[in-house]
């Protein structure tokens, strides 16, 4: 092939580059500021990491790694349920928590109706037994799992008669149905099912989004408010985020699942058994996973290069800034400030839209085939799928909105008029800000309530003489913590459309999680978190006030 064709093949590549070189001097031209708080740091590093989920969802890396692990920790209904949650969460750090809550629902809807039929037909088992018929379509089963027919039977406890038992299973498919679809429940054990199982995939994908800064929207709102009103801390990255919000998710997941389980299952200490697959249930469920996972085929070398792409990210976050350490980052400290979190999202997002996935080849009239393009990781257009636009202009607004204020000279009339609240106990005014925003957050939009609450409580710890990241970190993880309704955010939404789950099955369930996630916030910020940013002492980098500790 010779060079003019090399260059046809590959010249979207080209252009993309000598674009770029072309464009470079552009910024140290042009001084000028049009509409800045609609495209800062925040929205290239969006950009960045919509370029990376949207790779991982075309190529089927997510659900790659979701099938991967519920397959590690086996298929006992118990650690089942755990083994989705943490999948989902480890999606959800990398992924938005729609999208992970989206493409785990549908395998888990699957594996659950595999667990139903599963009983069903040691059901069918039993009633044979009893009613003294031999079916010989089930004689290997009954062989095979007599253990399990034993176990059941004291489960029902059966009275003597083929017919009473019946009734009894009929008794129970009358009271439970699908809202969606209408299929009835067999019994209410396996609609407790189908809730737990829903339930623990919207609550864990909201989770997961609390551990890194792009893991959801409102962390990120949070990063660059702070940064923009804090130029000088420097101390918010996506390391330090990390160690702050990692032991947090990690207690609130365990908690969510216990509550969970305890709520619709009940809770025994059996459930702590090993994963190993014994009973027909489990066994059957175990084969609907491992089938799912043939399907994806071995792994291909889209999958991996999107794999390394997404390590190669990750990695360099951690280094650019890890604290202990000098990181990558002290290479340009001539530059103060212009290498961060984005630098590297972009970077590494520019990438899947340049390395190729595969060559595209046609057929000459010679018969010869040649190749005439190539087709890279992602295209723009399915870029545009995935990013979400609106969020990008609501946060753009909400940056004009806390320049405007303050510009104004509103937020400092704000934080006059709260300065009385500094007369409370720290961990009062904390409480009082984390259950605020727990509460707003539940009927408005999670980027909405941050937007709109940010500019009034950094002027709140101004003013009564506190570390601003003590009450600003707490209120934005509370932010998350949209358990209560389907409407509260769109993951609660995806699940609740199936059909298993009622408005006072999600409020019963939510409530219990938004107490325990604030009461794990409220421990975080008066423990391991006092250190990492010395919280006790009114920081140098916030407006100078006379005196240098907390009250």
């Amino acid at each position: 092939m010779n060079l003019f064709s090399y260059i046809l093949v590959y010249r979207r590549f080209l252009l993309i580059v000598f674009t770029l070189l072309i464009l470079l001097p552009l910024p140290i031209i042009l001084h000028n500021k049009v509409a800045s708080a609609y495209f800062k740091d925040f929205h290239l590093l969006l950009i960045g990491v919509i370029c990376l989920a949207t790779s991982i969802e075309k190529w089927n890396l997510h659900k790659r790694i979701a099938l991967r692990m519920v397959m590690m920790v086996g298929v006992n209904p118990a650690w089942l349920t755990l083994g989705f949650m943490s999948s989902t969460a480890f999606l959800s750090m990398w992924l938005s928590n729609t999208s992970t809550a989206a493409m785990v629902m549908p395998i888990v809807e699957a594996v659950a109706q595999q667990l139903i039929n599963a009983e069903a037909e040691v059901e069918a088992t039993q009633m044979t037994c009893f009613s003294g018929s031999i079916n010989h379509g089930l004689e290997i089963d009954e062989c095979v799992n007599e253990h399990e027919t034993n176990e059941k039977e004291e489960k029902t406890k059966p009275v003597p008669g083929h017919s009473n038992d019946a009734g009894k299973i009929s008794s129970k498919v009358e009271l439970e149905k699908n809202t969606v679809t209408g299929i009835k429940y067999r019994t209410k054990r396996d609609h407790m099912m189908c809730k737990l199982m829903s339930l623990c995939i919207t609550y864990s994908s909201t989770i997961g989004g609390l551990t890194t800064i792009t893991g959801t929207s409102t962390n990120l709102i949070f990063t660059e408010h702070f940064n923009m009103r804090y130029p000088e801390c420097r101390c918010l990255n996506f390391g330090s985020w990390f160690l702050l919000s990692f032991p947090a998710s990690i207690i609130i997941l365990l908690l969510s699942w216990i509550w969970l389980q305890w709520l619709f299952l009940g809770f025994n200490f059996k459930m702590f058994k090993s994963g190993k697959t014994e009973t027909v249930k489990e066994k059957a469920c175990a084969e609907v996973i491992k089938q799912e996972y043939k399907k994806l085929g071995p792994i291909r070398s889209q999958e991996i290069v999107t794999l390394v792409l997404f390590i190669a990210m990750a990695l360099l976050w951690f280094s650019r800034d890890p604290g202990f350490v000098s990181g990558w980052s002290a290479l340009f400290s001539e530059y103060p400030g212009f290498a961060t979190d984005s630098t590297v999202a972009l970077l590494i997002g520019l990438l899947f839209f340049l390395i190729p996935a595969k060559k595209l080849t046609k057929t000459t009239p010679t018969g010869e085939i040649v190749a005439f393009d190539y087709s890279p990781l992602i295209t723009w257009k399915e870029f545009q799928s995935v990013m979400p636009w609106d969020i990008a202009i609501l946060v753009g607004g909400g940056f004009a909105l806390a320049d405007g204020c303050e510009e104004s000279g509103l937020s400092k009339w704000i934080g006059n008029k709260l300065s009385p609240l500094g007369s409370l106990p720290i961990w009062l005014i904390i409480l009082i800000s984390s259950l605020l925003v727990t509460s707003l957050t539940e009927v408005a939009s999670n980027p909405a309530t941050i937007t709109l609450l940010l500019p009034i409580l950094s002027p709140l710890a101004e003013a009564i003489h506190v570390n601003p990241l003590y009450i600003l970190i707490p209120s934005t993880l509370c932010t998350s913590f949209a358990f209560l309704l389907p409407v509260a955010n769109p993951s609660n939404a995806v699940v609740f459309s199936y059909g298993h789950l009622s408005v006072m099955d999600m409020v019963k369930a939510g409530l219990g999680i938004n107490i325990m996630g604030v009461a794990v916030v409220m421990l975080g910020v008066f423990t391991w978190m006092v250190p990492m940013f010395d919280l006790n002492t009114y920081p140098s980098w916030a407006p100078a006030i006379s005196n240098g500790t907390m009250p």
